[in-house]
Parts: structure tokens; C-alpha cells; sequence
């Protein structure tokens, strides 16, 4: 059975009141919560401490209150659309040469043709979901310091238990944060103590210091790697998420940080995470069981987290056509995502992480609405590594790696390669224990070119290629094509601008504190 896994999250209507609009994000986040008696009263027990940190981690999981997504915490929009990973995979993943999505709701069509605009309601859906996420993480964060602790006569190891929960709430909130100054650059900012006024825009520079202040306090109170319920961060998640930071430093602030990336995937390193035997196995319905490698995940349930975002999307989503669902461990396909010929051609044949589905699909993508057009990708799968299906045929328990092992070999490996120190044959023996995984040949040379591929060959569809695409000067520009990008069939060039998204204009028109990206 798996941990901390979430029952019941509608605590969170009586704890932080009304759910956020598309049309009044700011407003809502600078007022006091319209139950604050009621979540005084919550915090005096703690015995509700945890159900109030589940929420957090809930809203990473699940996009409304109730089963299916319903009572969504974004108005405006479907439960299951606002879902935070799923927002994160269409955002991080369809605008790359990684996955085409084939429906026509509304305008998801623009982002693999990178043609979106402020008006897009899925760009604002995630837009709105992060500061959600920063909403629910201010409020527990407010309750939890220890003069309110001492207030509501939280004493002894239940506040030592409290101090923890704190840090995991810093860990979400600073994790967000990330997201936006990603995604979006310069954003409002408001944490804990931000009420009666319009938030400020904080620079993508002044974020990222932010953000990293906040992971190394986090890290100083979570708990030691492995120590904590699974499904639950602890200091090698923060260590990880920081190297994340550092190796993207020179996009957000212009400096290289790439000696602290060395130091901080040291750390997880050591901390005696190990590979998983088996690739195909990290994405079963059973991942949570005998894992070494996944340093956080998403945790999903078929009876208990059921939504139409996170893995119940990633499976159903990839399949259509002539691809047998109950293969997949589901009741059928919605017939959406593929993926494109300059992904599939990054493979070796015997690579394993290079699974594509081919009958009655072609390699060519002349219609991006046609799910046969581009080859169907296999990663995830309601089946379990004994060939046992899911608890339930629709919804999805197979857990979502958010950091693994994996990752921090590659990330130490780049940062080698872009001079922050390390060494150069260790980098070279991690991605070579990656490869013999994979059955792909082993190499006694890379360079920067290389581990671009082998981060899209090793984390494909985890909501990593965007972020490295821009890192390597190939998102927007004409030094790296693939089909549809700029909305040309061969892909051409689009505005450098497009490495960032539009505040959403319901955000502009509400705080004039804002101004819209360049380009918008």
C-alpha cells in the first residue's frame, strides 16, 4: 500500500475558503482566507496537520475536490484540464519536438505550433494552478512558525513534527515559484505575510535568489534522504530541485552556477540512491514498490486519487489508432499525443527507452489533429511488473517521477562538461551505467550535443525538454528543427520571445503592478 496517500482533500474548502478565478487570481491571493476562524480552529489540533499537508501535495496531484476533478480549484476551466501536471506536460513537453497532441479543445492546438497569445486558457490555467499552489502553501506556512505553534499549544515532538511539515511546505511553494520564474519570467510574488495589497512584480533574477534562499532553508529542516513517507519530499528532493536551479542559472540570471550543480547532485549522490534494474519498470502501475531511484513522485491511486490529469492522461492520452488499451491496463484510449520523427530518431534500435508503437501510425505528421500521423510513444502503463492491471480500469495508479537518480547523473554530467568542476570520467560512468540500462552502447566520449539527446532519450515526457531545449539555444531558434514547430511542417525559426509565456491579460487588466512579457 502506498503512503501518504490522499483520501479526502475537501479540507481544503473549509481551510482556504473560495477557490481562485480566472478573473480575480491577485485579488484572492492578498486576502485573508474568508474562514480564518475556522483554520484558526483546524490548527490548535494537531492531529489535522497532516490531512492540511496533504492538500498541498493533493493540489500537485489532483485538479478539483471531489473524484473525476470535480469542484475544480480553477474556475473557468475543466477539473481534469487544470490539473498541475498535466498544465506542466503541455506546456513543458507538447511545445517540443518530444509530443504532438492531437485534439482541438479550444487552443491546446497553439502550443506545438508555438503560436499562443495572453488569451490562452490553458497558459492561464497554469498560471492561476502555481499561484493556487502558492496560496495553500502560504496559508500552512502562516500557521506553522513557532510563535503560532507555541499560540495553538503545539509543544514537543508534535512541533518538531510541525517544523518539518513547515520546511515541506517551503519545499512545494519554493518548487512552484520555480515553475513561474520558468515559465513565465517576471511574476507577481506573495508569500505568507502579502495581504491588503496589489502583489509586486519580482524580477526573474530577484525570483531565483528567492527560490534558492528558500530550498536551502527547507533543506536545513527536511528530512534526511529516505527518512520520510514515501510520496513526501525530504532533503535530497531540495538538493535535487537546487541543481535543477543552478544549471539553469545562466537563462534566469546570466551567471553559470554550474559548481553548485556539481555540489548539489554530490550530495544526492551519496545520500545511496541507485538506479532501478529495469527502465519500463519506473512507470508501472507498482513504481512505488522496491524503487531505488525516484527521489520524489507524484502519487496516484486508482480508488483514492482519480483524475483526469497525471498518469490517468499520460496513458490515455497515448493511446489510439490500432493500440489494444488493455495492453495499457485501461478501458480504452482518448487518442492524443505522439511524438515526432527527430525524437524517434534519436534512438539506437536496441534502445529500450526508445518504444514507439508503428502499426497504422506513419513517422510523418501531415495533420496534427490525425492520431496516426507521428508514432504512438510507450511510457506509462496501468500494469503492474508482475502483468497485474490496476485497481481500477480508468484511473491511473502508476506514480509520477518528478526527480529521480537519473537525472541528477545527467545534470552532474553537463555540469562537468560546462566547466563547474567534477570529474569528467565519473560523468562519463554515469551516463554509461544509464546506457547499459537502456541496452544502447556504451560511449568514452561526450560533449554538450550528446547530453542534450541523452536527457531527452533518459527523461522523455517528464516535463524536462522545454527547459533544456532553451538552456541549449534550440527552442525557439533555427539551429535545431522539428515538425510543426513555428507551425510549418518542416519547423522553422520562432520569435525568441516565445521563451517565455504571457501573464495571462485577466492579471494585467486586475494589478497594475504588472507588465506583460516582450513580445505579447
Amino acid at each position: 500500500m502506498k503512503n501518504f496517500r490522499i483520501k479526502n482533500i475537501s479540507i481544503a474548502v473549509a481551510i482556504f475558503g473560495a477557490s481562485l478565478t480566472m478573473t480575480s487570481c491577485i485579488n484572492d491571493l492578498r486576502q485573508e482566507p474568508i474562514t480564518e476562524v475556522t483554520a484558526a480552529s483546524l490548527y490548535k489540533d494537531f492531529g489535522n496537520y497532516k490531512n492540511l499537508l496533504a492538500k498541498l501535495y493533493g493540489g500537485l496531484a489532483v485538479g478539483g475536490q471531489t473524484a473525476g476533478d470535480g469542484n475544480g480549484d480553477i474556475a473557468d476551466i475543466d477539473g481534469g484540464f487544470s490539473n498541475y501536471m498535466r498544465l506542466l506536460y503541455i506546456m513543458q513537453e507538447i511545445t517540443t519536438d518530444e509530443a504532438v497532441i492531437g485534439w482541438n479543445d479550444g487552443t491546446l492546438p497553439e502550443f506545438h505550433k508555438m503560436t499562443w497569445t495572453p488569451a490562452n486558457e490553458f497558459n492561464n490555467a497554469m498560471y492561476y494552478r502555481l499561484y493556487t499552489e502558492v496560496a495553500f502553501c502560504n496559508e500552512f506556512i502562516k500557521n506553522t512558525t513557532d510563535e503560532m505553534l507555541s499560540q495553538n499549544g503545539i509543544s514537543g515532538a508534535s512541533a518538531d513534527e510541525a517544523k518539518v511539515m513547515r520546511a515541506e511546505a517551503k519545499f512545494i511553494r519554493a518548487q512552484a515559484y520555480y515553475h513561474l520564474l520558468d515559465l513565465y519570467g517576471n511574476v507577481p510574488f506573495v508569500d505568507e505575510t502579502t495581504f491588503g495589497t496589489l502583489p509586486k512584480q519580482i524580477s526573474r533574477a530577484e525570483l531565483f535568489k528567492y527560490v534558492e534562499s528558500e530550498l536551502i532553508s527547507a533543506a536545513n529542516d527536511l528530512k534526511a534522504p529516505k527518512a520520510n513517507e514515501y510520496g513526501r519530499v525530504d532533503k535530497a528532493a531540495a538538493w535535487t530541485l537546487l541543481s535543477r536551479l543552478y544549471l539553469n542559472a545562466k537563462v534566469y540570471t546570466g551567471a553559470e552556477r554550474n559548481a553548485d550543480v556539481i555540489a548539489n547532485t554530490e550530495k544526492v549522490i551519496s545520500a545511496g540512491y541507485t538506479l532501478h534494474p529495469k527502465y519500463e519498470n519506473l512507470f508501472l502501475a507498482d513504481n512505488n514498490l522496491n524503487n531505488p531511484e525516484n527521489i520524489f513522485s507524484i502519487v496516484y491511486d486508482g480508488l483514492k486519487t482519480q483524475t483526469n490529469g497525471g498518469t490517468t492522461f499520460m496513458v490515455h492520452a497515448a493511446v489510439g489508432g490500432t493500440m489494444d488499451p488493455a495492453a495499457f491496463g485501461i478501458n480504452g484510449g482518448w487518442g492524443g499525443i505522439r511524438t515526432t520523427k527527430a525524437f524517434v530518431q534519436k534512438f539506437e534500435p536496441t534502445d529500450l527507452r526508445g518504444r514507439f508503437y508503428t502499426s497504422g501510425q506513419s513517422l510523418e505528421i501531415n495533420n496534427l489533429g490525425n492520431f496516426n500521423d507521428g508514432y504512438a510513444f510507450i511510457k506509462y502503463k496501468n500494469v503492474k511488473s508482475n502483468g497485474a492491471v490496476g485497481a481500477h480500469d480508468n484511473w491511473v495508479e502508476a506514480d509520477m517521477p518528478v526527480y529521480r537518480l537519473a537525472d541528477v547523473y545527467l545534470m552532474y554530467a553537463e555540469a562537468v562538461l560546462r566547466g563547474g568542476g567534477g570529474s569528467m570520467s565519473t560523468a562519463v560512468g554515469y551516463i554509461n551505467d544509464l546506457r547499459k540500462r537502456a541496452n544502447a552502447s556504451t560511449v568514452t566520449f561526450i560533449d554538450l550535443n550528446f547530453i542534450l539527446d541523452e536527457r531527452s532519450r533518459e527523461l522523455s515526457w517528464e516535463n524536462t525538454r522545454r527547459t533544456d531545449l532553451i538552456r541549449f539555444g534550440k527552442f525557439t531558434s533555427a539551429t535545431y528543427l522539428w515538425p510543426w514547430k513555428g507551425n510549418a511542417k518542416d519547423g522553422i525559426a520562432v520569435g525568441e520571445y516565445r521563451n517565455l509565456f504571457p501573464i495571462p491579460n485577466n492579471d494585467l487588466v486586475v494589478n497594475k503592478n504588472l507588465v506583460q512579457n516582450p513580445g505579447y
